[in-house]
């Protein structure tokens, strides 16, 4: 219980010798299995892939927050909600993103800029080393306001409001995942029905069960403006011509009012804390490397447009071959912090009948464990230093989309397959975006508590 999620599977995949599979017992004797080689993560995530579903449990406590989208479908309901949701997730239509993602990254280093030089004339949180402010809140504001404008439509201007309500509704309950009531409940999954789990009087079920309320309630209202949108343009001269996430789902007219809730519950969630943490980590690797953020800040500088011109209007638009093509060390530092700082750390899967995988039995109820913070830094994939953070790794002939490695496998951040990540092109570009801005504008260093742990390259 003291080890982080994922720790032990990466000690293990480095140890154990094995033929792609490590069997383990947990709790009760249970049967586990961690797949370790890229066949047999191929065989589970693509050619078996749904043979192997979610278990009940993670849905079901998932799907509180979550909604019981396109990420918790499974068989015939997945593929149908994932071909629906399709085109709105097409490189094509990802590219007229770029320029939201760089409005609103620059939008956010604006306000930080301005809280700087208010504190700075306040002398608050200041020293000789400069300004400390939460880089973590502001990503998650900023993150926030994008999933909104290109998932919904709509700009919940949470970087200009730092007691926007559904932000504040998710870091209580997503800062809260590591607390004792948190850690409570994980125990008693394990041993109690799910209905009888989420009744229990705890402050963690509280807090689920409001955050949940309140965030459908949200969603469903942003679908019900939506809807009058669309049929007041199509009353008035057709087509609305939004591209968002939102209205995609509905022209497909695939989905019910209530599962489009669940759709966007998903998306709200999982498209703003993930990048937002990945990005968290990114600043934190780079204050720790003050010659590798010296690097990387002098090739933004030189090769993307600012995003302020010297009179203080809007520069040049963000494009994205810009963005794709002209910055290779800032790819090479996000694909290094995807690969080193997964945000999903482990996944599991139930066979849902017998089967095999590597040829080895595989009975029906057995959990299958997917675990990107182990395969990430397999020594056999990775090579000697694969547990050391270096870009580098991604610069290259050949490896500006490998990292060296020889299989796709390799890397496991979006998964692969029918069920890998449908967002992954809008995260990374997101995420490419948001980091330029900011180290483009802003040193970063670690505060005095920090400057022990820290580590220069």
């Amino acid at each position: 219980m003291k080890e982080e999620v994922g720790i032990p599977h990466r000690n293990w995949i480095n140890s154990v010798p094995n033929d792609g599979l490590i069997r383990y017992t947990h709790i009760f004797n249970r049967e586990r299995v961690l797949l370790a080689s890229p066949k047999a993560l191929s065989e589970v995530l693509v050619t078996k892939s749904y043979e192997f579903q979610k278990p009940a449990d993670a849905r079901y406590t998932l799907g509180r927050l979550l909604g019981f989208g396109v990420l918790l479908a499974e068989g015939d309901e997945h593929r149908q909600q994932r071909k629906n949701l399709m085109p709105a997730f097409k490189y094509h239509h990802i590219r007229d993103l770029y320029s939201v993602f760089w409005e609103k990254s620059s939008e956010m280093v604006d306000a930080v800029v301005a809280e700087i030089a208010g504190k700075n004339a306040s002398n608050i949180d200041t020293n000789s080393k400069g300004t400390i402010t939460d880089m973590g809140n502001w990503l998650s504001r900023c993150t926030l306001d994008i999933i909104g404008i290109a998932g919904m439509g709509f700009n919940f201007n949470a970087i200009h409001d730092p007691n926007n309500e559904l932000n504040q509704i998710y870091r209580r309950v997503f800062g809260g995942g590591n607390s004792f009531g948190a850690r409570s409940l994980f125990v008693l999954s394990q041993i109690l029905p799910l209905g009888l789990l989420t009744r229990l009087p705890l402050q963690r079920n509280r807090d689920i069960t409001s955050a949940a309320q309140r965030i459908r309630s949200v969603s469903r209202s942003l679908i019900t403006e939506k809807q009058a949108k669309m049929r007041n343009s199509t009353a008035n001269a057709g087509p609305t011509g939004d591209k968002d996430i939102l209205s995609v789902a509905l022209s497909s007219g695939g989905f019910s009012v209530e599962n489009l809730v669940d759709q966007t519950m998903t998306f709200l969630a999982a498209g703003h804390e993930t990048t937002a943490t990945a990005t968290s980590w990114a600043l934190l690797e780079l204050a720790q490397r003050p010659a590798l953020q010296a690097r990387l800040r002098a090739e933004i500088r030189a090769q993307l447009p600012p995003p302020r011109k010297p009179d203080g209007h809007a520069g040049a638009p963000m494009t994205a071959d810009l963005m794709d093509r002209c910055v290779p060390l800032l790819h090479a530092v996000c694909n290094e912090v995807l690969r080193f700082h997964a945000p999903v750390p482990i996944t599991r899967r139930v066979a849902v009948h017998d089967t095999t995988v590597l040829g080895q039995r595989i009975p029906k109820g057995t959990s299958v464990f997917v675990v990107p913070w182990a395969v990430n830094f397999s020594t056999e994939q990775w090579g000697a230093d694969a547990g050391e953070f270096k870009p580098e790794r991604w610069l290259g002939e050949g490896k500006a989309n490998s990292g060296g490695a020889e299989s796709n496998f390799s890397n496991l951040t979006f998964l692969h397959g029918p069920r890998s990540c449908i967002g992954m092109g809008f995260a990374r570009a997101e995420f490419a975006c948001l980091l330029a801005a900011v180290v483009g504008r802003l040193e970063l260093g670690l505060t005095e508590e920090q400057t022990g742990a820290g580590r220069e390259e």
